[in-house]
């Protein structure tokens, strides 16, 4: 689910973009957070989904914890006009996310993401549960956008390109977890 919001601040429009998004998977809570504070996970997760110049820059486990941070780029040819307008060339992207050990049938975590040398940043929430048959993980953020006058087109662009990475990463996961 995608909701906009904009409001003014001094000159500059920020405009805010909320996503939400579920994801369900016919494995336990514990079978899918021991995934998520698996350093193999996330090396195999950013070799295969991570895109061209993916890096993992720091991976650090504790006792069923991760904090994660790593770097990834769209290339200038899979942006929209409006984006390669204002910032050309490819975008660099800056993600961190984090774990938090199980609590029961529960664990939280955060994330966050930041285009370099750009003012559009996401950040937000996740949390994995059990389900009847499996568990799911609820994914809750915010895409923020300061450009005037286009910064709505660019967070719909970023909104976007986040479901699509979202998705992505759950069909990763779900195969990563199958083998």
């Amino acid at each position: 689910m995608l909701t906009s919001h904009t409001t003014a601040n001094g000159n500059v429009p920020v405009v805010t973009r909320r996503i939400e998004h579920s994801a369900t998977y016919p494995f336990s809570a514990a079978q899918v957070h021991s995934a998520l504070t698996s350093e193999q996970y996330w090396r195999d997760r950013i070799a295969e989904v991570g895109g061209d110049g993916a890096t993992l820059d720091e991976v650090t486990v504790g006792d069923g914890t991760v904090a994660v941070r790593m770097t990834q780029a769209i290339p200038a040819e899979h942006l929209p006009g409006v984006v390669t307008k204002i910032r050309p060339g490819d975008l660099f992207i800056k993600r961190s996310e984090t774990w938090a050990g199980l609590n029961g049938d529960e664990a939280t975590g955060t994330f966050a993401a930041e285009v370099q040398d750009a003012p559009a940043k996401i950040s937000g929430t996740q949390k994995v549960s059990a389900q009847a048959e499996g568990a799911r993980v609820d994914v809750s953020a915010e895409a923020v956008v300061k450009i005037p006058l286009v910064g709505g087109k660019i967070e719909s662009a970023i909104a976007e390109q986040v479901m699509e990475l979202i998705e992505r990463e759950r069909e990763f996961t779900q195969g990563w977890l199958a083998r």
